[in-house]
């Protein structure tokens, strides 16, 4: 019998357990989600085969050996684009919690945000030109920021500065998301668990 999975409760450390599951090393929880949100944020839909292949491709897998590992990545579709589409900007990046250490932390927004351009620019629907000036700069912004260097200062000031992008990265990608969704586009049906 497969476990049941909550898709509104899939957090970091599910998707690491997954990803050590499928003996995947190359790949971060913080990288796959950013390439999702990055996908969603441009304005893809994927049929549940499409998400699985690519997150597959992502983490140079065949493909998934086991069916929890697809259940959990179904939900974490879900979850993510339930998060996008809400009018609560509740979108949550998954990203190591405050038990680990700010270096790590700020490795994994790192890695979330590379993940993020390469989903964005995966899709290849959206280009600079279309963009507005602040989605531009925003696009800019994350893409320096997948180039921060994880070595910081344990500290409160850091912490706090750490707090700052972090939501500066969430508010970016809801941004986009708003920026090259409209409402009245015709999209397939989100993956479903079954």
């Amino acid at each position: 019998m497969t476990p049941e999975i909550n898709p509104e409760a899939i957090n970091f450390e599910m998707v690491a357990n997954l990803l050590v599951s499928e003996n995947v090393q190359v790949v971060s929880p913080a990288e796959l989600h950013g390439l999702l949100v990055g996908q969603l944020a441009s304005g893809a839909r994927l049929q549940a085969d499409i998400w699985l292949r690519t997150a597959c491709e992502l983490m140079e897998l065949a493909q998934l050996e086991h069916e929890t590992s697809k259940i959990g990545l179904l939900g974490l579709y879900q979850q993510t684009l339930g998060q996008l589409e809400g009018a609560d900007l509740d979108l949550s990046l998954l990203l190591p919690d405050d038990d680990y250490g700010l270096s790590q932390r700020v490795e994994a927004l790192g890695r979330w945000c590379q993940g993020f351009m390469t989903g964005f620019g995966y899709q290849g629907k959206q280009t600079d030109a279309s963009l507005s000036a602040e989605s531009q700069e925003a696009l800019q912004d994350l893409s320096q920021i997948a180039q921060v260097a994880s070595e910081v200062e344990e500290d409160e000031e850091s912490e706090a500065d750490f707090a700052q992008l972090e939501e500066y990265v969430r508010m970016a990608a809801l941004m986009l998301f708003s920026e090259c969704n409209t409402p009245d586009e015709k999209a397939p049906p989100a993956p479903q668990l079954h």
